[in-house]
């Protein structure tokens, strides 16, 4: 019969009961929790045990909360896979003190009893020669010690949360050597990533011609997601964006500037791609043995063909993508923002970031898995390092909160990335609001999370849809040649926001779950407050971008700011004298963006 009298329950933070691990950083200081429960009334005692890999196990002290709540916490310092778990015991020295101070207390006389209970336990002396070494006692001697089990923590490095991305098509900017010579100017933007859709050899085999027709005609270039030609395939380089020195000056060229370069993964291939001749049983196949091409009714993509993911050679399908992948980390990618992740197995993905991150442990993914809540949360456990959200789609004050409520909840293993436009989404607020939305919409994106992006062309607003009711762009160039230049009016806006982000930690340092709402008594106006140890940044945005729009903003007194303080606008420098509640009038679109001052 189980002799354990001590049982260790709810231990947070963990993910479905320990099937998968929790999310951190280098420098996180993981915060820690359980139920810790044993019959009588004992006073127990706990430590967290904590370790990377098979190292030595580290110790941190658990302080009572009440209620048997017991919680802690402990820094991580590498990148891994750590593990932790809950240790606790009866803390038999502070116990009999408690007795003994309570009898005392109550008038009882006679305590010889006590007393000499006190001396077997403590050795000879008095009850103050006990106490001063009751609490070095109580943490040597575990009598009764009972454990939880080891739950699971995946350590990334920083970029795993936060960064500033942008994204532009090489094609459009005089390929690779074109993106180089633009580098010095996104870093002076204050851009951490560099993101480029896939580089590859693009099929002629039903190439898509402009604005999506289903014919190319002479001199349309194709979608870069229809992989594969007589250059080669996934590992290839298109040579109309240059060659592999050129690939490597981009990478020099980035580093120096203290950024990072991302590349698409996208698992799919043209009907021209090498592996389809040599590999078609990796295919998926009708049943008159013709290839199926891919489709997301009512899109059809005739210029690309799907992985069979069910194929007899799972073994070589899943070691050829692990191929590319460690190509393309050993030419300096340390990003990739995988295209579709949800149309693909989820034990493949699991196996696939593991398997790549023996060798390359800080090698960051990015879910593009725009798709229902469990698949889009089952990646994010899966090892996926940012998803993607649906922020592009979520404009006013209720969907907003709804949709941070909703990442809150699942901040222990999904780390979000927002974006208010990609190649695929010009959301119709773009279309119509004009430059008070774009910048509404950067503004937010940037504030409420720690990383964010945005696709080129959104710094100067571009918002022509292909028509009506679509979120495509007209001549989108997904399909056809920009010639692209870094400018535009929102460019001062991006790059003083990216100052402020890289000032401010409360911003970076800390997913939503540090985000506290702010009273603003309009239902157009959003506020909330953004911190992490003393450092606390105040947003309140116009999410109208057609009206002026009055409100209250109210801050709570749990900041411990006072009756009174300063705060300074730091996006125009304005200062303003605030205390819990405060009058805001805010043009359409318009946002402060509040340092407190004291």
């Amino acid at each position: 019969m189980p002799a354990q009298r001590i049982t260790v329950s709810d231990v947070t933070p963990q993910v479905d009961c320990g099937r998968w691990p929790a999310k951190a950083c280098v420098g996180d200081r993981v915060d820690v929790a359980a139920t810790i429960v044993r019959d009588g009334h004992e006073t127990l005692r706990g430590v967290v045990r904590f370790r990377r890999s098979r190292a030595r196990w580290r110790e941190a002290p658990l302080e009572s909360l009440g209620n048997d709540r017991f919680a802690g916490s402990f820094e991580v310092d590498a990148v891994g896979r750590w593990s932790f778990e809950i240790e606790a015991w009866v803390d038999r020295h502070a116990g009999w003190l408690e007795e003994h101070d309570r009898k005392v207390a109550a008038g009882q006389d006679d305590l010889a009893g006590e007393l000499a209970e006190g001396a077997a336990l403590f050795g000879p002396g008095s009850v103050d020669d006990w106490r001063k070494g009751a609490d070095e006692l109580g943490r040597r001697e575990r009598h009764g010690a009972g454990r939880s089990e080891a739950l699971q923590l995946d350590v990334e490095r920083e970029r795993a949360r936060a960064g500033a991305w942008y994204e532009l098509f090489p094609r459009s900017w005089g390929g690779l050597p074109g993106v180089t010579r633009v580098v010095p100017e996104l870093a002076q933007l204050g851009f951490d990533v560099l993101y480029l859709p896939p580089i590859h050899p693009i099929g002629r085999t039903n190439r898509k011609g402009r604005n999506n027709t289903e014919r190319a005609e002479p001199g349309d270039v194709g979608s870069p997601w229809a992989i594969g030609g007589p250059e080669g395939g996934h590992d290839a380089i298109d040579p109309g964006l240059g060659d592999e020195a050129d690939l490597a000056k981009l990478v020099a060229a980035v580093r120096e500037h203290r950024m990072e370069l991302a590349l698409d993964l996208a698992l799919q291939c043209s009907p021209d791609h090498p592996w389809l001749e040599q590999h078609p049983e990796w295919f998926q196949h009708r049943p008159d043995g013709s290839l199926k091409y891919a489709e997301n009714p009512p899109k059809r993509y005739q210029d690309i063909h799907n992985f069979d993911w069910d194929t007899r050679d799972r073994k070589g399908l899943w070691h050829a993508v692990r191929d590319v992948v460690d190509r393309w980390c050993d030419a300096g990618v340390t990003v990739f923002r995988v295209d579709n992740p949800h149309t693909k197995p989820v034990p493949f993905w699991e196996w696939l970031i593991a398997d790549v991150r023996k060798r390359h442990p800080g090698t960051v993914f990015l879910s593009e898995a725009f798709t229902r809540p469990a698949m889009m949360t089952l990646l994010a456990k899966a090892g996926f390092s940012q998803s993607y959200t649906y922020f592009t789609w979520k404009n006013t004050k209720p969907e907003l909160v709804e949709l941070v409520e909703q990442l809150r909840e699942w901040s222990p293993f999904l780390r979000p990335n927002l974006w208010p436009n990609t190649p695929d989404i010009l959301h119709a607020t773009l279309q119509a609001g004009g430059r008070q939305a774009f910048e509404c919409r950067l503004v937010l994106a940037a504030t409420l999370s720690p990383s964010y992006g945005i696709y080129s062309g959104y710094e100067a607003c571009e918002n022509v849809p292909v028509r009506a009711g679509s979120e495509e762009y007209l001549d989108s160039e997904k399909y056809q040649l920009r010639e692209r230049r870094l400018d535009g009016q929102l460019l001062p806006l991006v790059r003083r926001l990216n100052e402020i982000r890289r000032e401010h930690p409360a911003l970076t340092g800390a997913g939503v779950e540090r985000l506290t709402w702010l009273e603003t008594e309009s239902d157009h106006l959003l506020g909330f407050a953004r911190t992490l140890g003393d450092d606390l940044v105040l947003v309140v945005a116009n999410l109208d971008p057609f009206a002026v729009h009055e409100g209250v903003c109210v801050v709570p007194s749990a900041f411990g700011l006072g009756e009174g303080f300063r705060v300074v606008d730091a996006l125009t420098g304005e200062a303003y004298d605030w205390g819990d509640r405060n009058y805001v009038r805010l043009g359409p679109g318009k946002a402060h963006v509040l340092e407190v001052h004291g």
